[in-house]
């Protein structure tokens, strides 16, 4: 959940990344909102407004087409009832059209539209019903799920035990060594976003940036404790913040590892985690006073390829000349990233040039587009 902020003097734009269509079939139509086309169901965005063309679809496999009619930067969200996210689509630029295809067991949801990227959102009741045959019923596809939940275990309890690590050394008083593990902690908490943001208002207490804030929002996790490790210089009242963030992640992982997780969303999480690449790190926004963005870059990267990998025989099977783009162009990405090794980490991003920066932009732009398509073929 991210609020748009000025780009970079390297004027890198919002790239417009859209997952191609699935099975979708619309139910009752909404009035005052536009029909679905294509079976594609028609959502129309506003600074005001969320239009979505029905308020009820059959349970399964949904695609949404998501307009921005608004002045503002947007995201849509279909959510389960407490707020656990079912599919998401972010940064939808004004007059931008994107799409997101989510699996929907019958039941009651909500759809939401974000303007600005923050808050609740604009929410409109939406229903699923009969009866539907999982995709994860499908052997390969539960296979390549098993596989992906292997991955957030293994990063999960990395991520237990380097946050731990960080947040002794914040309360120790000790901000060199804090700023050391903060880029380090942040890796593993990165490679599996897509999966921890599924559950509510636990993402935002661990990664909200100062921008992302509502008048009144208390503002916890990584980001409260990098401002005054970088700029106040002074984290001796942060053992409270720092307490919480390892309650928060402790909790979040708990619930990830219990996850019952949808293939859909496995390639829903690897395309967000190159949104993130492509509209906020790439910019500089991410890590404003650390400037660390590079290492949350290479874990988004990383993340993004193990849910891949993991859906590779499903690909492989159905789509063979989309697993050969995806190789090649996730090994550009990784080649244009390797440039910035300093020694077991990375440059900082503020001693990359426009030049460099756009270099690594165009690559992950190369990589999002094939990448988009891979939802609808694990859909088919």
């Amino acid at each position: 959940m991210r609020t748009p902020i000025a780009l970079t003097a390297a004027g890198l734009a919002l790239v417009a990344l859209s997952a191609c269509s699935g099975e979708s079939r619309p139910g009752t139509t909404n009035a005052g909102a536009s029909p679905a086309e294509d079976g594609k169901i028609a959502v129309t965005a506003g600074d005001t407004e969320c239009k979505v063309a029905v308020s009820e679809v059959n349970a399964g496999t949904s695609t949404f087409a998501v307009t921005n009619n608004g002045s503002k930067v947007t995201e849509f969200y279909v959510y389960a009832p407490g707020d656990r996210v079912m599919g998401e689509v972010e940064n939808i630029v004004p007059g931008l059209t994107r799409e997101l295809i989510v699996e929907l067991p019958a039941g009651g949801y909500e759809a939401a539209c974000k303007p600005g990227m923050i808050g609740k959102g604009i929410r409109t009741p939406l229903k699923a019903t009969g009866e539907h045959k999982p995709l994860s019923e499908d052997a390969e596809l539960a296979a390549a799920t098993a596989g992906y939940k292997r991955y957030i275990k293994s990063q999960s309890d990395t991520l237990l035990v380097k946050t731990q690590e960080f947040v002794d050394a914040v309360k120790a008083g000790d901000i060199d060594k804090a700023k050391a593990l903060y880029p380090v902690s942040r890796t593993y908490w990165e490679r599996i976003e897509p999966v921890a943001e599924i559950f509510g208002d636990l993402d935002p207490a661990i990664d909200a940036r100062e921008a992302d804030l509502e008048e009144g929002q208390e503002w916890t996790g990584f980001h409260r404790i990098e401002k005054d490790l970088w700029i106040t210089k002074d984290v001796s009242e942060d053992g409270p913040i720092a307490d919480k963030l390892m309650t928060d992640v402790k909790t979040i992982v708990d619930k990830a590892n219990a996850a019952e997780l949808s293939p859909v969303q496995l390639a829903n999480g690897a395309k967000e985690l190159l949104d993130e690449v492509a509209t906020g790190k790439i910019t500089g926004e991410e890590d404003i006073w650390s400037h660390t963005d590079l290492w949350d870059f290479d874990a988004n990267l990383q993340g993004s390829r193990a849910a891949v990998q993991s859906l590779r025989p499903v690909l492989e099977e159905r789509a063979p000349e989309l697993v050969k783009t995806l190789d090649e162009k996730f090994a550009a990405a990784e080649a244009a990233l390797g440039e910035h090794r300093k020694g077991d980490g990375w440059r900082l991003h503020n001693e990359l040039s426009e030049a460099e920066l756009k270099k690594l932009s165009d690559t992950i732009n190369a990589l999002a587009e094939p990448i988009s398509q891979v939802a609808a073929v694990v859909t088919k």
